[in-house]
């Protein structure tokens, strides 16, 4: 194996035509030089310098090596270079997944502060539902992942192989419409709404409500199921039933003909930043974490 060290060596001797000399222009002594270069012949295999006398000159294969050691040692440097502007968060890419109602609360805030805290940082946007953002990361397609899980609901997943990092607690809040007889309530029991019509939103939300409703005593009657949360909002608006939905997915949205009513008892899920414990010590992706906690607090 042909190393970097040895290249400075080769180099600094073809220019000054002596161990000697090389080794003043490097900064170590006679013998160092020699020993490197003889480590060198014996990585390559063959002789690299002839030497006769108090000259020295380059074999063929010594003027080849010479020839590449400049754009090999060029490279080196560049990607030295490189990674020290990663490491100094002068660069570096950031591949974040996160679910809808993340990606439109705290996802800008906290990209907007990494962007100005760190302007050479660069953060590429997917969005997925948990457990597919948790899959995507373990999978390698992403370097961090915005996620939820309900507290109380049965473990279907395991985070103790990820770095956790706890952003805040969402809580369900329920929505109906601007008339309903319970529009004025302050809070709501969910079998109260046990003979509505009711319109769901992702699927993992949707699991999570029927389980709540089925523990109230009631199986709720499903008319409308959609991923997207301003449709939800648009449905219980135009009066065609009521829903249930977390607090934050409610404030990216704007709620027209509709009045959100505190759930009790309350329906809580922690939302999290979950990343690989080697991609945490990666300043890019450290700095996004910190982000993140900040825009959650702020909420």
């Amino acid at each position: 194996m042909i190393e970097a060290r040895h290249l400075r060596v080769l180099r600094a001797v073809a220019a000054t035509g002596s161990f000697s000399a090389a080794g003043r222009e490097l900064g170590c002594t006679q013998p160092a030089v020699s020993q490197q270069m003889k480590a060198l012949e014996t990585s390559v295999g063959t002789p690299l310098l002839v030497r006769g006398g108090r000259e020295m000159r380059l074999t063929q294969a010594g003027k080849a090596l010479v020839r590449h050691a400049a754009g090999i040692l060029a490279g080196l440097t560049a990607a030295e270079e490189e990674v020290a502007a990663i490491a100094g968060l002068r660069a570096g890419r950031v591949r974040l997944v996160s679910f809808p109602s993340g990606t439109s609360t705290l996802v800008p805030t906290a990209l907007a502060a990494l962007r100005a805290a760190h302007p050479g940082t660069r953060v590429s946007l997917e969005e997925a539902e948990p457990p597919r953002s948790v899959e995507l990361l373990r999978e390698g397609d992403c370097d961090l992942a915005l996620a939820f899980r309900y507290q109380g609901a049965p473990a279907t997943e395991e985070w103790d192989d990820l770095v956790v990092r706890r952003l805040l607690t969402d809580r369900l809040v329920a929505l109906v419409p601007e008339r309903h007889r319970l529009a004025g309530a302050e809070a709501v029991a969910i079998g109260e709404l046990a003979g509505e019509p009711w319109i769901v939103g992702c699927p993992r939300c949707r699991g999570q409500l029927v389980q709540v409703c089925e523990g109230a005593g009631f199986t709720p009657r499903i008319d409308f199921a959609t991923d997207d949360y301003p449709a939800v909002v648009g449905l219980v608006g135009a009066g065609l039933g009521v829903a249930v939905l977390p607090q934050l997915a409610v404030e990216s949205v704007r709620p027209r003909g509709v009045r959100v009513v505190r759930l009790e008892p309350a329906v809580r899920r922690e939302i999290v930043a979950l990343t690989l414990p080697d991609l945490a010590q990666v300043p890019a992706v450290a700095a996004t974490l910190e982000q993140l906690g900040r825009a959650a607090a702020r909420g």
